[in-house]
């Protein structure tokens, strides 16, 4: 069986990380998503709209997902060599970087290879976020 992972905050969930999913569920037999906790989010320096779990039922509840798991640090390569992981997926806006090439080294040497997937253009949870903001004039008072 093959095993692929891949991680993200998914809020407010839109077709770029239903994309990824899909992608990622086709190259592997069981596709296990991390999805970021509060904590871990927040140590990121950002906010996420949706309560941890409410994002981890969204994300169980798709049909391309097999488990979903709370991910509580950013070790990828840890999360992968405990899951059985034969692949972890990404979005490609970190291929090429020298952070991400270094992954692969280390990905490598586990056995683990890195799979870059295309960002789908024009979406992004930064973007909706900021026309977000934009509408409400950085008052979100009305979403609490």
């Amino acid at each position: 069986m093959v095993i692929g992972y891949t991680t993200g905050v998914y809020d407010l969930f839109h077709i770029g990380h239903l994309n990824l999913l899909k992608n990622a569920k086709g190259m592997c037999d069981k596709l296990v998503v991390g999805v970021t906790v509060d904590e871990l989010v927040a140590y990121k320096g950002k906010k996420s709209m949706i309560p941890f779990e409410d994002r981890i039922e969204i994300v169980r509840s798709i049909k391309y997902v097999d488990a979903a798991v709370p991910q509580y640090d950013m070790n990828k390569l840890e999360a992968c060599k405990k899951l059985g992981a034969k692949f972890l997926f990404v979005g490609d806006d970190w291929y090429g970087t020298e952070k991400w090439q270094q992954y692969e080294k280390e990905f490598a040497e586990a056995g683990i290879q890195i799979v870059y997937f295309p960002y789908t253009k024009g979406i992004s949870s930064t973007k909706i976020n900021e026309a977000l903001n934009a509408v409400r004039g950085q008052d979100l008072t009305d979403v609490k």
